[in-house]
């Protein structure tokens, strides 16, 4: 029996995320489903003790060899992301799931005050306001909601599609930047894996355009940015209940923001391809050095991997393989208590650890606690402890096409060819694997 799991070929993830009719051109998944290797519900199980305490360590190998069962997918990436603490109850997590509701719902009926649309079962792709506040009285969006008859939430009369705007100039900046970005949401969710059954449904595409709608404004620093709807879909589809889809986004934006974050003409994920462009140059100079003289030293080609992470790049069930890969890797049971007690969002990135069992923390972390340790006497050192993984992860891309991009790339343009032909035809376990590998070289040299 053993025998015949081991030779099983396994089930692709796609069986479980249906594809539309008639999208042929859709890259098939590498990552399998195999019985003994993958996350299973009963390995999930097993690893809780009867009041409900986790021990996540039984978790995190399994799921970096093997992925999580899609059927427990969402659940397992709430305790990834920090939704919740590994050290909590059963009952305790049910209480801190209402009162998040709660919370959530009262964020909603605020934004559908604002825009009666949000939480109607429909969203807009035109513009409502101008810059200047006007209200935008367009057919398209009329005809988009049929406003007219969409109820308030205290009651079931009509409203007046813009409330408070129609006839006097909206002036509160905040709202104005809010409605701005709404047309944006819209146009971005008929765009977001369209080749998947899941979105044939109005329904989807609307608690999609809600879940983006209402964080936009529960995160006004930051608002909505293009990639975001990438982002959140999977979480629309694994979670069932709207308000535990958006708080399991809010946690991972929680440590992605930054990327989005519009400081004058840069973009917060600049940051982050400087990092690479430090990391390539560290581990494969020679691949840099010709990328600089191509012009392409600003690893702006690199774009689009780090600020969607890889939706891209990968077919649709490798990408959340790669995603729950990278997190158990990354994996800080301290991840809750951070989140939960920081008053302000970037204290991701300056947390200090507290001393915890190794095992309860991902092979990545538990590296990077190390080498910090080692170089915690050499002021003004770079450890490399605060560096995400998704930027070992494009080195690791990188240079599985070094020879091609060494051999064949004359330009810029040759550049961004050859990266993307390999779109939707990566192998996500090996790309992990590769980051692993070029962290601990990178390390290494950087102490030396």
């Amino acid at each position: 029996m053993m025998n015949m799991c081991r030779k099983d070929p396994g089930l692709p993830t796609d069986s479980f995320y249906e594809i539309r009719a008639g999208c042929t051109d859709v890259p098939s998944t590498k990552f399998r489903i195999k019985a003994g290797k993958t996350l299973s519900v009963k390995r999930w199980r097993s690893a809780f003790t009867p009041e409900g305490y986790l021990d996540i360590s039984k978790c995190l190998s399994r799921i970096y060899h093997g992925g999580i069962h899609p059927s427990i997918r969402g659940e397992v990436w709430e305790f990834l992301l920090g939704c919740y603490d590994p050290k909590s109850t059963f009952d305790e997590r049910e209480k801190i799931r209402q009162r998040r509701r709660d919370q959530y719902a009262e964020v909603k009926e605020s934004c559908s005050r604002m825009f009666p649309v949000v939480g109607s079962g429909k969203f807009i792709t035109a513009r409502v306001i101008t810059a200047n506040g006007d209200p935008v009285q367009d057919p398209v969006v009329l005809l988009e909601t049929n406003l007219e008859h969409l109820p308030t939430p205290q009651s079931q009369e009509s409203v007046d599609p813009f409330p408070d705007t129609v006839d006097s100039r909206e002036h509160d900046k905040e709202i104005i930047q809010w409605k701005l970005a709404l047309h944006q949401i819209g146009l971005d969710v008929v765009r977001t894996d369209r080749s998947l059954t899941f979105y044939e449904k109005q329904e989807n595409l609307a608690k999609l355009w809600d879940v983006l709608a209402v964080y936009a404004w529960y995160d006004k620093d930051v608002g909505y940015g293009q990639g975001m709807s990438d982002i959140c879909s999977p979480m629309i589809m694994l979670l069932e209940h709207e308000a535990d889809a958006f708080w399991c986004f809010e946690r991972l934006m929680q440590r992605l923001r930054g990327n989005f974050r519009c400081t004058g003409n840069s973009v917060g994920v600049e940051a982050q391809l400087d990092i690479l462009a430090n990391v390539n140059q560290v581990v494969n100079p020679k691949l840099h050095h010709h990328l600089e003289h191509l012009g392409g030293g600003g690893y702006l080609f690199a774009f689009r991997m780090l600020m969607v992470l890889f939706r891209r790049e990968f077919s649709f069930g490798d990408s959340l393989y790669l995603w729950e890969m990278m997190w158990a890797l990354e994996y800080d049971p301290e991840l809750f208590s951070l989140f939960e007690g920081a008053e302000t969002h970037n204290k991701y990135d300056a947390h200090k650890p507290t001393r915890k069992s190794r095992r309860q923390y991902g092979k990545y972390e538990r590296r990077n606690r190390r080498n910090r340790a080692g170089s915690r006497s050499k002021s003004g050192a770079e450890s490399g402890a605060s560096l995400p993984i998704s930027v070992f992860v494009v080195a690791s891309v990188l240079k599985d096409r070094s020879n091609k991009l060494l051999r064949e790339a004359r330009g810029l343009d040759d550049v961004v060819k050859i990266l993307n032909d390999i779109s939707g035809n990566m192998d996500a376990k090996k790309a992990c694997r590769g980051a692993m590998k070029i962290h601990k070289k990178y390390l290494k040299r950087q102490k030396s």
